[in-house]
């Protein structure tokens, strides 16, 4: 590493009168003169900063609170090999530049980067030949990738601001001194940081066998609805807490949002093992299931424990669905959420095909039909409840 000021300005760009003013402002700390890993990593921060236009002053300020001390995460990845290009991707490779291009812009990285490859980026590219290689059709690989891209930036993301929440923003409100601050976060994220891959591999091992299972044992009805390709019957629910915007409004936002997340958790916690929280968007959940019989006796049940407002309100249908990239599509989909929406708190609405298949235990109770958004045809409702005995 470099370990005088004429060399450390040279590896960034910048001339030795610029560091070394940057120095005598406390804008880049040196430890007793001497430049640590921690003390590089904040003086490349503050150079890229500066090249992208933000004033002196701003940056100052910034570095005096401890903001820059994110630095220090550069060095733990360790690739400072020389940029390859595309061509060269396309030797190491033996695949089409049209074909790295789909794959690499799939997984979420922008085509402008293929031109500054890594050697680690050449590595993942030989492995997404290696599976195309191995036979899996070019169309489900390409959603693989997208969702494996899509699902792994959450992650990247979530552990980027938690560590920024919950580690650096009480060091800066505990006024911690700018190196040292750099310095144990760079210590903290070096141990952390190697966990992460084996805790993601254990974890995906763990799901893949949950799910392997459950499509041998959902197969039939997976695939009965339609021989079209990536076309699946299953249930859908939606469920929100209804009032939630109202909530939002009497108690705060971070009140609200610890309400949504026990809900959240709630949901995810008692839901039937053959069913799945797809996504959330906002306090909304919406979960797929193989078993439409265990799905309903799910949501009365779990509407029979809620006793706090905002009450959930819940909204069932069945039926063929298209699947893309880890989610689910098509007019079951669409008028599932619609009916979820035309419940309201406590209440759990069903369509017709969902009444059918429901076991004789429950009640159902006809609301008729109902005009829903978005659809010419009225649907039949029904309000699910356990039955009276």
């Amino acid at each position: 590493m470099a370990d005088s000021l004429t060399d450390v300005a040279r590896a960034l760009n910048v001339s030795p009168a610029t560091l070394r003013r940057w120095v005598a402002e406390g804008i880049v700390p040196l430890r007793d003169g001497h430049w640590t890993p921690a003390a590089l990593a904040q003086a490349r921060i503050v150079a890229r900063m500066r090249a992208r236009g933000h004033s002196l002053a701003e940056v100052r300020g910034a570095a005096k609170q401890g903001r820059l001390a994110y630095g220090y995460l550069e060095d733990l990845f360790g690739d400072e090999s020389a940029p390859r290009t595309l061509d060269e991707a396309v030797e190491a490779t033996g695949m089409e530049a049209e074909l790295i291009r789909r794959i690499w812009t799939a997984a979420g990285f922008p085509a402008a980067s293929l031109d500054a490859l890594s050697d680690d980026d050449l590595e993942l590219l030989r492995a997404f030949g290696a599976v195309l290689d191995a036979g899996l059709p070019l169309v489900a690989f390409l959603q693989i990738v997208r969702v494996y891209g899509q699902a792994l930036a959450q992650i990247a993301d979530a552990e980027v601001k938690l560590f920024h929440l919950f580690v650096h923003e009480p060091m800066i409100r505990d006024g911690a001194p700018v190196l040292e601050m750099a310095e144990e976060l760079s210590g903290l994220a070096s141990e952390l940081l190697p966990l992460s891959g084996p805790i993601m591999e254990s974890l995906h091992t763990r799901l893949l066998r949950h799910f392997l299972e459950q499509d041998v044992v959902g197969h039939l009805e997976l695939v009965a609805d339609d021989a079209a390709l990536g076309r699946m019957r299953v249930a859908i629910c939606f469920a929100d807490l209804a009032g939630y915007t109202r909530l939002t409004e009497e108690v705060g936002e971070e009140e609200a949002l610890e309400v949504v997340e026990r809900f959240v958790e709630l949901v995810t916690e008692t839901l039937p093992e053959d069913a799945r929280v797809i996504k959330t968007i906002g306090d909304e959940v919406m979960i797929v299931g193989t078993d439409l019989g265990a799905l309903v006796d799910w949501a009365v049940g779990f509407q029979a424990l809620q006793t706090e407002r905002p009450l959930p309100r819940i909204g069932l249908h069945a039926g063929s669905v298209l699947y893309r990239d880890g989610d689910y599509y098509g007019r079951a989909v669409n008028l599932a959420s619609r009916v979820a929406a035309r419940a309201t708190g406590g209440e759990v609405l069903v369509t017709r095909e969902v009444r059918a298949v429901a076991g004789r235990h429950l009640g159902f109770q006809p609301i008729g039909e109902v005009k829903l958004k978005g659809f010419d045809d009225a649907t039949e409702l029904f309000l699910a409840h356990a039955a009276v005995r």
